[in-house]
């Protein structure tokens, strides 16, 4: 049962992908997309009846035709990357493809051709939880994509004012062979299938970031392509060294080697999971991508394919304890973590916000990856989840949000919970998950907390000045949604069924993850930890009692926007006495003139400039890393 469900979930996605190109007729893509989503969702929720204990569940799945397809695959894969490397003109991306395809076929026709694993695929708690974020949210959000797309189509163009090229069949054909992809990677046991599927999502990423085909999208599509290719060197590097020091290519064997034997194979394989999950000096190739149509934003580089970045760093969470190769990667995910909450603050186009904060919560990560204690495990998992339901949710509300108003600006969204009241509500929802009690991503920095605590107390520092500008640039941002500066009209007209039940599910989830986070972490988490370390962590019962109380306030979240948009009176602001006019937008100054009233946020350009935090956290990350392979060569 198991071997089968596993296969389904990896082979279904890339047959409905096939479905699609062929069909190639628009109106036929929702009967197609919506029964395939629904069929993975349950597909999905089928994996908790299979989980047992937190300990893997190996599946020796020897099929004789997977490795020479997957050979046959990534040889035709290199050639076209290689093909429009050269024809961009683009040295570094030709460099790193033939030099990984000659690594690559020289590995599996040397000594690597008797490299087999005893099993390809495995399951446990964790990637159970990695299964039910792709299955749930990745296919919500392909949901989404439907109507969203169609919309992009008939209202949008690109930089230039052309019509961009309708190419739906390819896109959706990737989203799902992305799916695929990614249920491939939290269940590969055998590295080379792992590493297959990693490169997979690599170029789903590349092919969908040029989508537009204007010139800022296809530059951006070949940055993101150079920075993950040159991860996915590492990632092969690192597994042609474990082989042939350890001669093993199964990753249950790599994580239960002694740690001085596989120091050099976790730092590379844990450099490919930096690259991937945009952690500095690798971040500029996340917000590139955000040129990107709203759903690969929200797909790829929020909720899913950043997630296997991480997910492969915090599996070695264990060997990487009490090690300075840990700490090392640790000062990498905290520096990431400070440089991207203050970047924010600077930010007014919401989805570089969201961007930005993307790659803050990756850091705060690998953090606990690389601490590597069982507090900081449970912790980074509970951020795995809430972060990929929370941001999804955001993404999705934005690519709405930016259709109707034509900007996605946020000091374009005053009067928003008058102007789009069901969008405002559910972006609300979403901005409160990621900072506010009692949602889960401040229960889980709680977590981190206490692991850093335990671990270093001065790390607890740069958390604590990086979690006060998390708080600073949502306070800002949820303010000018409810900030109501003049009469609006309600805007809220025309948007698709297939955009909202999306947005509603994953509100849903925000809301159900966190008011059943104690049972999700005792059913999900702590038997994964248990079978890691031998204990678990405890919240206490007067941590439990306190959370409780705090949970009962979200049913009461809701009601406080129940009437936006129904009849609300909007009263002139307070201005000393100095109004002009009925609506009171102009005030008279202290000569007499009349001035137009304006509101508008502070974002600190000259402190928190996104240049120069950049560079700053380049440089100090550049040092870590070379300092993270000299470790690991040791």
């Amino acid at each position: 049962m198991a071997s089968a469900l596993l296969n389904f979930l990896i082979l279904f996605p890339l047959a409905v992908a096939l479905v699609i190109v062929l069909v190639r007729k628009g109106s036929l893509f929702p009967l197609v997309i919506y029964p395939a989503s629904a069929v993975l969702i349950g597909a999905s929720c089928l994996l908790v009846g299979l989980s047992a204990g937190g300990k893997p569940i190996l599946i020796p799945a020897h099929f004789g035709w997977v490795e020479p397809v997957m050979l046959a695959v990534e040889g035709v894969v290199s050639a076209y990357l290689l093909f429009l490397a050269l024809k961009q003109r683009d040295w570094a991306v030709s460099a790193l493809v033939v030099i990984q395809s000659i690594l690559l076929f020289g590995f599996h026709f040397g000594t690597g051709h008797s490299a087999h694993a005893g099993a390809n695929l495995f399951f446990d708690l964790f990637s159970v939880v990695m299964g039910l974020i792709v299955g749930i949210v990745g296919t919500l959000i392909a949901v989404f994509s439907v109507g969203y797309m169609r919309d992009l189509h008939k209202h949008s163009g690109d930089h230039a004012g052309h019509a961009i090229p309708d190419n739906r069949p390819v896109f959706f054909g990737i989203i799902f062979l992305f799916l695929s992809a990614m249920f491939g990677v939290c269940f590969s046991n055998n590295l080379l299938w792992l590493f297959f599927f990693w490169e997979i999502t690599t170029v789903c990423s590349f092919l969908m970031i040029r989508y537009k085909m204007d010139d800022i999208s296809v530059k951006n599509a070949f940055w993101a392509l150079r920075w993950n290719l040159l991860g996915g060197l590492a990632f092969l590097l690192g597994i042609i060294y474990l082989y042939h020091t350890q001669h093993t290519i199964e990753l249950d064997k790599l994580l239960s080697l002694p740690k001085a034997l596989v120091m050099l194979p976790l730092a590379l394989i844990s450099f490919a999971g930096l690259t991937k999950s945009a952690q500095l000096p690798f971040s500029s190739w996340l917000v590139g991508a955000m040129v990107a149509p709203t759903p690969v934003s929200a797909l790829l580089h929020s909720s899913t394919m950043v997630k296997a970045g991480v997910y492969i760093v915090l599996r070695f969470a264990a060997s990487l304890e009490g090690t300075l190769l840990g700490m090392v990667i640790a000062l990498v995910g905290l520096v990431t973590f400070l440089i991207g909450s203050f970047i924010c603050i600077s930010q007014n186009d919401a989805k570089k916000v969201l961007a930005y904060s993307t790659i803050a919560n990756l850091g705060l990560i690998i953090l606990c990856a690389g601490i590597g204690t069982y507090e900081a495990v449970w912790a980074g998992i509970l951020l795995i989840v809430f972060h990929a339901v929370s941001k999804g949710l955001l993404f999705l509300c934005v690519g709405s949000i930016e259709h109707k108003l034509g900007s996605r600006q946020i000091e374009d969204m005053s009067g928003l919970v008058i102007r789009l009241p069901r969008l405002a509500f559910m972006l609300e929802i979403g901005i409160a998950g990621m900072f506010l009690a009692p949602f889960g991503m401040l229960i889980s920095k709680w977590a981190v907390l206490r692991a850093i605590v335990d671990y270093n107390p001065l790390f607890a520092i740069f958390l604590i000045y990086g979690s006060a500008a998390t708080l600073f640039f949502w306070v800002k941002w949820l303010g000018k949604i409810i900030n109501v500066e003049k009469p609006y009209t309600n805007i809220e007209t025309g948007i698709s069924r297939s955009q909202w039940i999306p947005m509603g599910a994953l509100t849903g989830l925000t809301l159900l993850i966190c008011a059943l986070f104690a049972p999700f972490a005792v059913v999900f988490i702590d038997p994964y930890i248990v079978a890691l370390y031998g204990h678990s962590m405890s919240l206490g019962a007067g941590n439990m009692a306190i959370m409780t109380i705090m949970l009962s306030m979200i049913g009461f979240f809701p009601l406080a926007f129940l009437n936006y948009g129904r009849g609300v009176k909007v009263s002139p602001p307070y201005l000393a006495g100095a109004n002009v006019g009925e609506l009171g937008q102009q005030f008279r100054d202290s000569m007499g003139g009349v001035k137009a009233m304006h509101m508008k946020n502070f974002y600190m350009e000259n402190y928190f400039s996104e240049a120069r935090l950049m560079r700053l956290g380049v440089l100090v990350t550049v040092v870590f890393l070379i300092a993270m392979i000299a470790i690991g060569g040791m």
